[in-house]
């Protein structure tokens, strides 16, 4: 009797990592603005839907947004010559830009469908530029769809270790720490490709995509000698980071 519970165990185990990796295989579609092959489990409307309705949380968790109209209307108009000047235009996405009051996080970030943020502590420190640099970073990851991408990996993940679990006990923990692996993996990925998109934006608007270097040094600086190493952060480290942005400034100047 105990042996057949276990056979079923094992059936229904299987029959869960099969279900999660025939959804998987059955929502994989390419990017048409990368061309990157991607599971994605939602549509561009659940994107934009799902960022507009996160705008207030994310600025009241940086002190809401930064009270001068004056540096806004100057981040907006870097942010709206970045996506009219490049692929982003062709997008369904709503692209709008965020000036948080935050004086002490420097930091950047973009929600599904096209909200961008960027701290005043990150914004004071720079030129137009650079400004020009971080946003097409985030603008980068809207149109790479990178946050819908990480929502259904972890899914299909959570689904793969529950199926593990229930069939095998413990393998189910080390199912898990694959699929914990493979999103840092895959995070600092979108960071990478960020930076790519970013610096053809940056030279498709007129900018110096150069400066881009100059935005990874002042992050470098801002995290000091005691950040994370590489392989535990979901972002590369800075200096890996200007060695493929000089090999995408080549790539594109060359094109040009």
């Amino acid at each position: 009797m105990r042996r057949g519970s276990w056979k079923i165990r094992i059936f229904i185990g299987l029959a869960i990592v099969a279900f999660a990796f025939v959804q998987k295989c059955s929502n994989t579609e390419e990017n048409p603005y990368t061309g990157r092959s991607q599971h994605i489990n939602m549509s561009t409307d659940q994107e934009i839907a799902i960022g507009l309705q996160s705008v207030p949380e994310m600025a009241q968790q940086h002190g809401g947004l930064y009270p001068d109209e004056r540096l806004q209307a100057f981040v907006d108009n870097v942010g709206n010559k970045l996506v009219q000047n490049s692929i982003a235009r062709e997008t369904p996405y709503q692209f709008d830009f965020h000036l948080l009051a935050d004086d002490r996080t420097i930091n950047a970030f973009a929600l599904p469908g096209g909200q961008c943020f960027i701290t005043y502590a990150l914004f004071s420190q720079l030129n137009e530029e650079q400004l020009a640099g971080v946003l097409g970073h985030e603008i980068g990851h809207v149109i790479g769809r990178h946050s819908a991408e990480r929502i259904a990996d972890s899914n299909f993940w959570r689904t793969a270790t529950m199926g593990a679990t229930v069939g095998a006990g413990d393998i189910g923990n080390v199912v898990g720490g694959i699929g914990q692996n493979t999103l840092l993996k895959n995070g600092r990925g979108d960071e990478l490709e960020s930076d790519d998109l970013g610096v053809l934006f940056m030279i498709q608007s007129g900018y110096d995509p150069y400066e881009m270097i100059k935005v990874m040094e002042i992050l470098k600086a801002a995290a000091g000698p005691n950040r994370v190493p590489e392989f535990q952060s979901t972002h590369p480290d800075p200096e890996n980071r200007i060695e493929k942005i000089k090999e995408s400034i080549k790539k594109y100047k060359g094109q040009g």
